[in-house]
């Protein structure tokens, strides 16, 4: 086709309706999710989590060794590096965190250890202690 008898005409532009700016115009054909949420819902499910590790009995034994220090040393406030597992709010599994700061108290109702800091770690979820209290300690 040969567009010679339109190609010089002049362009419209309309009398009732302003212009419309470039940055509008481009908007008009931007990308929209049609998927709401589906992006997120993606990325959860790709997101890793760990199990938890079972501690064996020689494990346990040093735990519990190190509980019992903790309990006799709980009036000087020891400064402890506990890592901990931490299940995961939205899927099977969570993540082992690493958390140090001065040991406030022992609930033995709740079987938890509780920070200066009010960070709360249930005694279960312990995977190891850590602390210079234990260093004076043998066999630990």
């Amino acid at each position: 086709m040969n567009y010679d008898d339109i190609i010089h005409l002049p362009h419209h532009v309309s009398k009732r309706h302003p212009q419309m700016t470039m940055l509008n115009r481009a908007a008009q054909f931007a990308p929209f999710a049609a998927l709401t949420g589906h992006d997120a819902a993606i990325q959860e499910t790709a997101r890793l989590t760990s199990s938890q590790r079972l501690l064996d009995d020689s494990d346990n034994e040093i735990l519990d060794r190190k509980m019992a220090i903790i309990r006799s040393k709980l009036a000087e406030s020891p400064t402890l590096t506990l890592i901990y597992f931490q299940p995961d709010e939205h899927k099977r599994g969570g993540a082992y965190k690493s958390v140090t700061g001065r040991l406030k108290k022992i609930d033995d109702y709740l079987q938890t250890l509780i920070l200066a800091d009010e960070t709360t770690i249930p005694i279960s979820s312990i995977f190891e202690i850590d602390g210079e209290i234990f260093n004076k300690m043998d066999d630990v």
